[in-house]
């Protein structure tokens, strides 16, 4: 074990590098990435892009894109921040709201960098089981909302669609949330695109809700990074105080641009497809004997014993899906994301042997 540095920030202690513990193969499906790939425009620009754009800084702020994603949704350029991915915004907006040893309180399971992020930031951690229902589709493993509220968090994060288990938040418990909070409220809708539902109308309730969104999922531009969040403008200033400027490098900014601009019927159509696509993987997979649970985000959750030597089979297949074990609720789960029915094939061909030779 290596040894502690004297001057190293003793918050630091507990904090591992990120190691998802993945190695290449033929077939990864792991991420929840867009696997169509990248919009026609933006895909353009990318090629195009001038040698200036690598050579000089990038804007300030991306007042540019700003005003392109208010006018998206709906609201006004200051009501937006943008990011280096949805993982930069929290980490900023941690560091803006939470001083150190106040609370950070969320839903178990769900976005498994939010307890780093909160340590990163000399915050405490408080996780709380969801409990679990029989609700409507898609809202079968909710928040307990009035356990969140219990711990009078400083912030409180809530995911929708939730990773991983794609379990949409139901709107009265979002509301409630935000009505009864003591802190700032952080909603994650990294996936909301594919649920075709959003809270963005209720930031004008509160000035203490951040909306968080990306441009990794719906708009296939996951490795350039961009996120960006809504608030109130006097909400979202303090998180763009936190990350400083030059922050969006210049290519993320030009290709999500040209994407917003022109790619809108690029990516609502393989929105679609890949709800489309979710609803007849889910039926394969019971075709199998297997229990997917309801989801609304862009990938399936599927209870599967002994999840980890599953994954690893199907990995000696060539094919990688992201295991979960002893989730609350739920127990051993693989998460696989949806994409294009032949990769789906793929994916089904390696876990049938796989489930054999791991659960007989």
């Amino acid at each position: 074990m290596q040894e502690r540095l004297a001057f190293a920030r003793a918050a630091y202690d507990a904090v591992a590098l990120y190691d998802p513990k993945r190695t290449a193969v033929e077939l990864d499906l792991t991420d929840n990435t867009n696997l169509w790939g990248i919009p026609p425009t933006a895909e353009r620009t990318l090629r195009e892009m001038p040698v200036a754009a690598v050579t000089r800084y990038p804007t300030l702020y991306a007042a540019e894109l700003k005003a392109e994603l208010a006018l998206l949704h709906g609201v006004s350029a200051d009501m937006i921040v943008t990011g280096c991915g949805s993982d930069d915004i929290l980490d900023s907006a941690m560091r803006a709201f939470g001083e150190p040893g106040e609370l950070v309180a969320g839903s178990e399971p769900s976005f498994a960098m939010i307890p780093i992020f909160a340590q990163m930031n000399a915050l405490r951690w408080r996780g709380i089981s969801e409990r679990s229902t029989t609700a409507a589709q898609h809202t079968g493993h909710q928040p307990d909302i009035d356990a969140l509220l219990a711990t009078t968090p400083k912030i409180l994060y809530l995911c929708s669609p939730n990773n991983p288990t794609g379990a949409l938040i139901a709107r009265a418990s979002i509301e409630r949330a935000i009505a009864h909070a003591r802190g700032v409220v952080f909603i994650d809708e990294a996936y909301a695109e594919f649920a075709g539902v959003s809270s963005i109308d209720l930031v004008a309730r509160s000035e203490r809700v951040l909306i968080i969104r990306t441009m990794s999922k719906a708009y296939g531009l996951a490795g350039l990074r961009l996120g960006y969040a809504i608030g109130q403008p006097s909400l979202v200033m303090e998180v763009e105080k936190s990350r400083g400027p030059y922050k969006l490098n210049a290519m993320a900014e030009r290709v999500a641009l040209s994407a917003l601009r022109y790619d809108s019927e690029w990516v609502a159509e393989h929105v679609a497809l890949a709800v489309t696509l979710r609803e007849r993987l889910a039926g394969a997979l019971r075709a199998m004997g297997l229990a997917p649970m309801p989801s609304a985000a862009n990938f399936v959750c599927v209870p599967v014993a002994q999840c980890v030597a599953v994954g690893q089979a199907m990995r000696t297949r060539g094919v990688a899906v992201r295991p979960f074990p002893a989730l609350p609720h739920v127990g051993d789960a693989l998460r696989i994301s949806v994409g294009p029915w032949p990769l789906m094939e793929r994916m089904l061909s390696a876990l049938a042997p796989a489930l054999r030779e791991v659960n007989g």
